[in-house]
């Protein structure tokens, strides 16, 4: 069966003199106008196309990628607003509806907002909603996938909170990032890469960017070995260097630096001084 909001490879039914007709199905005949029609097009070929609706609410085809598919996440900007809710930029020429009904609070013009695309069965057609936690899971034990502490996940910040911030977990589960637990500038709308740090009695997850643990520290003080080696056995990235400049060398919180550093001289494995950090020769 053909879904909106999706590629599909179709193949050209009819040439018009303004575009194509592609074999939909159970959807009839769709049209991909010759501007969205690859170079060459003709009778017989399949052409990948994406499906959605026009301003007049046709079903047609295009070849050009739009900037978030249906059932998924992105971050989008609100392009204008209207009687019947705002419209976002998704990379197509109609852009998208997010009706009042969807929006947690009023969406303004100029913004970007994290939004959920998914087509309304009324009315078949693509539309998207604020309204996240209507459409993802909050459990671990929820349908679309179990997880586990420690497992390295995809992460798109989506709200700030009291706590810290919210997550959207692999595109299908929303998580929670403790404030302490942000070392570095994030923003809404922000992808990174996370870590499952636990998942509580009632199912709920939270997140992390680096365990505190030995095993986390010693792969940290690895990292730091294996960058001297990489820098002819000397840097610059003290414990005096910011936390800013640490965590875009090692992506770990500036403490946890430091915890690494301390642990290397200790074994006498690294010099430390104010200006600069020394890889100790092994003939030394």
């Amino acid at each position: 069966m053909l879904q909106v909001g999706m590629f599909h490879s179709l193949e050209v039914v009819n040439e018009v003199p303004f575009g194509f007709y592609l074999d939909g199905k159970d959807k009839g005949e769709i049209l991909l106008p010759t501007k969205s029609a690859p170079l060459g097009c003709k009778l017989g070929d399949q052409v990948n196309a994406f499906i959605y609706h026009d301003s007049d609410d046709r079903i047609i085809a295009t070849t050009k990628r739009p900037k978030v598919l249906v059932d998924h996440c992105a971050y989008l900007k609100v392009v204008s607003v209207s009687k019947v809710g705002v419209f976002m930029d998704w990379g197509l020429e109609k852009d998208l509806l997010v009706p009042f009904s969807e929006q947690t609070y009023p969406m303004s013009e100029g913004l970007s907002y994290v939004v959920y695309v998914f087509c309304d069965e009324e009315t078949g057609r693509l539309a998207a909603s604020t309204r996240l936690s209507d459409f993802l899971y909050e459990e671990s034990s929820d349908e679309g996938g179990t997880f586990e502490p420690r497992q390295e996940v995809e992460l798109l910040i989506c709200a700030k909170t009291d706590m810290g911030y919210k997550a959207i977990i692999n595109g299908s589960h929303l998580g929670l990032l403790f404030r302490d637990e942000v070392f570095k500038p994030i923003k809404i709308g922000h992808s990174m890469k996370g870590f499952i740090k636990s998942i509580r009695e009632d199912g709920k997850i939270n997140l992390c960017f680096q365990f505190h643990d030995p095993t986390a520290r010693n792969t940290l003080e690895e990292q730091i070995i294996e960058d001297l080696i990489a820098h002819d056995g000397l840097s610059t990235l003290t414990d005096k260097s910011s936390a800013d400049e640490i965590s875009k060398r090692f992506n770990v919180s500036k403490n946890a630096y430091k915890k690494a550093l301390g642990s290397l001289y200790r074994q006498k494995r690294i010099l430390l001084d104010k200006t600069k950090v020394t890889l100790v020769k092994k003939s030394d």
